[in-house]
């Protein structure tokens, strides 16, 4: 069966909550049972410190320790007070009557657990007293259990006179859990934590279960808004409430569809203006042509000439639309190398006085030594030339046109700007558009297509410059271009 990613992410999710828990328990248990076996040794440890002082007391009494080895059951006796307590209850029951089967080897206090059997219930706590010995200052077992005396895993109590050590009272550790009230209490430690764990482990399913499809949902979004793209609708967003990755992701999404939409609007518009473009040279072409067939026209030089001026225009257009596919492509040649820009606007003045002085334009320029910049030489005298032919053909008469080189911060700035009239502010930005024009000054009758300064742009970008416009101080148009230089130059 496939598994959708949110099935994944769940089982991940439920795998991680399993082990976690399975891990947190077997730790909990340990602890518990380490605890536990410690609390139980703080509770023996405790009951026996009033032993150490009743030790003592007789160790003072009978003027050592002989008086335990020679009677070892007197070692029970002083550990838990049997003495005491059989006084206290001969005090309060009658007395028996002889029994001459009792057996001679066993007084009234009781056998010697350990060495010999005994009679009747053990005295005290068994599991404390085999656990237990008695060791004098050297070290030497007095009495108890001889395991005990030799055992590594002790808890030792000193037995103490006068401030001197007279003896050590040693306890073996438990090793496991074995009275039946612990294991009890042990096991019902147990049964609570795995009903809880349970009861855990079904929340963090739940859990897991409903953050799987939260955080998934962007996800399913982003799918479905990507069929949508691949369907042609450019108009599908998605929400952007998140903020994190996926609120990104989707917000990325978003642009990359306002984008499309923007790219296939300018492609519908773009074949439209290319198509009216071509549309208006070959309609006059035809009228001329078929006033010529008709004898409506006679065939005159006058005639031809503008049959001339129209191919050349279709063929102007045809020429820049071959140059900006290849500048879209990056197939556009360039032969970089260290060019001084300087005589290459000049060129490209004395190339363009002629023209301007038959349109009644002067030209103003200011043409300072700049270091050299790296370029190519016939795309930065194209892009010149094209700028300066800009600007005469969109320049009313008489005006004029200035033209500066000057050094700029990293590289050469050139300025080319001109008298009215101007561009309108909110056209500015949509200058290097393709097949954009201000039709209101900038009309067709004056010649291009408007595709000149975009393949500008896409020149000065390919040699790392910039290029831009702004409304010119002698009232017209103010084009600013600025180019590397080849190495580091003056500032």
């Amino acid at each position: 069966m496939h598994l959708r990613l949110w099935h994944r992410l769940f089982l991940a999710f439920a795998a991680l909550s399993v082990l976690a828990l399975a891990g947190f328990a077997a730790w909990q248990q340990h602890a518990f049972r380490s605890g536990f076996m410690g609390y139980l040794e703080d509770v023996s440890i405790e009951r026996l410190q009033p032993a150490t002082t009743r030790l003592s007391d007789a160790y003072l009494e009978n003027g050592g320790w002989q008086f335990l080895r020679d009677d070892p059951r007197r070692f029970g006796d002083l550990i838990e007070l049997r003495d005491a307590r059989r006084r206290d209850r001969a005090r309060d029951d009658p007395p028996s009557p002889p029994d001459d089967r009792r057996d001679p080897r066993v007084d009234d206090r009781g056998p010697d657990i350990f060495r010999g059997p005994r009679r009747g219930p053990p005295p005290g706590p068994p599991d404390l007293m085999h656990r237990l010995a008695l060791l004098d200052a050297t070290g030497i077992q007095v009495a108890g259990n001889p395991t005990v005396a030799a055992a590594s895993d002790v808890r030792d109590l000193a037995i103490e006179l006068d401030g001197q050590t007279i003896g050590t009272l040693r306890l073996e550790r438990m090793p496991q859990i074995r009275d039946a009230l612990d294991l009890g209490f042990a096991q019902a430690q147990t049964r609570s934590a795995l009903l809880a764990g349970l009861a855990v482990l079904v929340g963090a399913f739940l859990l897991a279960f409903a953050l799987a499809r939260w955080l998934l949902a962007p996800v399913r979004e982003l799918a479905d808004g990507t069929r949508a793209l691949a369907a042609g609708d450019y108009a599908h967003r998605i929400p952007t409430a998140r903020s994190d990755e996926l609120g990104v992701l989707a917000a990325d999404f978003n642009h990359l569809a306002t984008s499309l939409e923007k790219h296939r609007d300018a492609r519908r518009q773009w074949g439209a203006d290319i198509a009216h473009e071509l549309r208006t040279p070959l309609s006059v072409l035809r009228g001329e042509v078929q006033a010529l067939q008709d004898g409506v026209r006679a065939p005159t030089p006058r005639a031809f000439d503008s049959l001339n001026t129209e191919c050349e225009r279709l063929g102007s257009l045809i020429e820049d639309l071959y140059q900006l596919a290849l500048a879209d492509a990056g197939a556009l040649e360039y032969r970089f190398e260290s060019v001084d820009l300087s005589e290459l606007v000049q060129d490209a003045i004395d190339l363009q006085r002629a023209a301007c002085m038959d349109a009644r334009l002067a030209i103003e320029e200011q043409i300072a030594t700049v270091a050299p910049v790296r370029g190519d030489v016939r795309r930065l005298a194209q892009l010149f030339d094209n700028l300066i032919a800009n600007a005469r053909r969109y320049t009313d008469t008489p005006g004029r046109i200035r033209i500066e080189l000057a050094t700029d911060v990293g590289g050469a700035r050139v300025i080319i700007e001109d008298t009215p009239p101007g561009v309108p502010p909110a056209d500015l930005a949509h200058l290097f558009d393709r097949l954009f024009r201000v039709d209101a000054s900038r009309s067709r009758a004056a010649g291009g297509a408007g595709l000149g300064l975009a393949i500008c742009r896409a020149i000065v970008d390919a040699h790392g410059g910039s290029i831009g416009v702004e409304p010119s101080p002698l009232g017209g148009l103010r084009v600013v271009v600025r180019v590397p230089f080849a190495a580091a130059g003056p500032t």
